[in-house]
């Protein structure tokens, strides 16, 4: 059973920098890719960043790509989210995700096996 447990999401102001944190156990760091989707209110779950079990490789959703910037520390068994230059249009709840899978990145909602509770992040104009 891997969980997932999100933290660091706020209210800030536009052009602000939110630091998102996820906490996991050992076998996921150690052999899962994970990826950091938001949720937009009545909307379904979209992809904002995706990251190797090395942390090697990434990607990112144009939306975010430039200021936005995952990493793993796989010691620490914690995922972040590194969000500078905050827009209102960021407003989302975050979650990370795990998935156990031959693919070096995981960029399909659908192809995660496990999921964070999510935590909000608010950008105010």
């Amino acid at each position: 059973q891997a969980q997932l447990v999100e933290s660091g999401g706020g209210l800030v102001q536009a052009g602000d920098s939110l630091r998102l944190s996820c906490a996991g156990n050992r076998r996921v760091f150690s052999n899962f890719a994970m990826g950091w989707f938001r949720q937009f209110p009545g909307k379904e779950r979209e992809f904002v960043a995706a990251i190797s079990f090395t942390g090697g490789t990434t990607d990112y959703a144009d939306s975010v790509k430039d200021r936005f910037t995952i990493s793993r520390d796989n010691t620490k068994s914690t995922m972040y989210l590194h969000m500078n230059g905050l827009k209102p249009e960021d407003t989302a709840v975050y979650y990370c995700a795990a998935a156990l899978s031959v693919k070096v990145l995981v960029v399909n909602a659908d192809e995660y096996e496990y999921w964070g509770q999510g935590t909000q992040v608010t950008v105010s104009s």
